[in-house]
């Protein structure tokens, strides 16, 4: 009898050894790698890289997992050609410049670290977020959960470099100057303009009659005017997409805010204004001395045109205006 009870006392005994040591080993395996280790692998990951680019294993053991005293900015994107992403190559660009900038900037901590992800290193990523559509930009913060307004409205404020710095910012209270690499492209184009200008008047010395035609300079201003008015300086400074997708997975050219707009949509109203302006010179070249027919189909012309796209154009400002009553032929 004493010898079953010490048979049956050293199992028990062998039965919660193995378990403890199972369940030793099972809380190893989900807690993975300590703070210290996260901190020093990210920073030498980012000695090597300013912007790190991770999988879905990386992004949920550096990025969703504890313990984490560190800020992750993360741009989920899709740059497959086959993906066709047509503005996620552009927001990776200046995403990388904002990462440059705060690697080697005096600010530089560990508190703080750039990341991307792939759709195609990291699909799981995207479902765990339920996110279905790129470039998104996500703050996760060093406590806690993202919330809303940790994700950036890039369809309000665009994807400048300048853009994502000021919402690093806001989320983190670090304040990233941004440098951009040296671009001549614009000192070639303007010396190569003017270069040209130059040989066509050299060329041209001996009749520059056509610098007093008032009908090139009338479409040189207008062509000014067409660019400013349709929101060119706009899109140089935000940087906005060229177009965006809708909720219902469509393709949108006209922003539905007043508070912002696409690449697309500054052609668009531009093309508007131009046909707005055709109309009403074809109106007042119908009421110089002509035939009276070619004046009347010239009438006739500027008056469809200037209709039309006028509707045209007040349709978009209400669209863009929400709760604006007044239209015209269209909605």
């Amino acid at each position: 009898m004493k010898l079953l009870h010490k048979t049956f006392l050293c199992a028990l005994i062998a039965l919660v050894g193995c378990l403890i040591f199972v369940a030793a080993q099972g809380k190893q395996q989900k807690t993975g790698l300590s703070l210290s280790e996260k901190v020093q692998n990210l920073v030498d990951m980012n000695m090597k890289k300013p912007l790190l680019r991770f999988n879905g294993p990386k992004f949920r053991e550096y990025v969703k997992n504890t313990p984490r005293n560190y800020s992750m900015i993360v741009m989920l994107t899709a740059l497959a050609p086959s993906r066709q992403c047509q503005i996620c190559r552009h927001a990776h660009d200046e995403f990388s410049i904002v990462a440059n900038s705060y690697r080697f900037s005096p600010i530089y901590s560990n508190k703080l670290f750039f990341a991307m992800v792939d759709f195609d290193d990291g699909s799981d990523v995207f479902q765990m977020l339920r996110l279905n559509t790129a470039p998104v930009f996500m703050h996760f913060p060093a406590k806690g959960k993202p919330k809303g307004a940790d994700t950036m409205d890039i369809h309000r404020v665009g994807f400048a470099a300048d853009s994502i710095a000021k919402f690093v910012a806001e989320r983190t209270d670090i304040t990233i100057r941004i440098f951009r690499p040296p671009n001549y492209s614009g000192t070639v184009a303007m010396i190569t303009l003017v270069a040209l200008v130059g040989s066509f008047l050299y060329i041209r010395r001996n009749n520059l009659e056509f610098l007093y035609n008032k009908n090139l300079w009338g479409a040189v201003a207008l062509f000014f005017c067409f660019a400013m008015i349709s929101g060119q300086m706009w899109n140089h400074i935000r940087g906005p997409p060229l177009v965006h997708k809708t909720q219902n997975g469509g393709v949108a050219y006209i922003h539905g805010s007043s508070q912002g707009q696409l690449v697309v949509e500054t052609y668009i109203v531009m093309f508007l204004n131009a046909m707005i302006v055709l109309g009403m010179i074809l109106l007042i070249e119908s009421g110089t001395p002509k035939a009276h027919n070619r004046n009347r189909m010239m009438a006739m012309a500027g008056l469809v045109l200037l209709t039309v796209f006028f509707s045209f154009l007040l349709s978009v400002f209400r669209s863009k205006a929400q709760g604006y009553p007044y239209s015209f032929l269209f909605k």
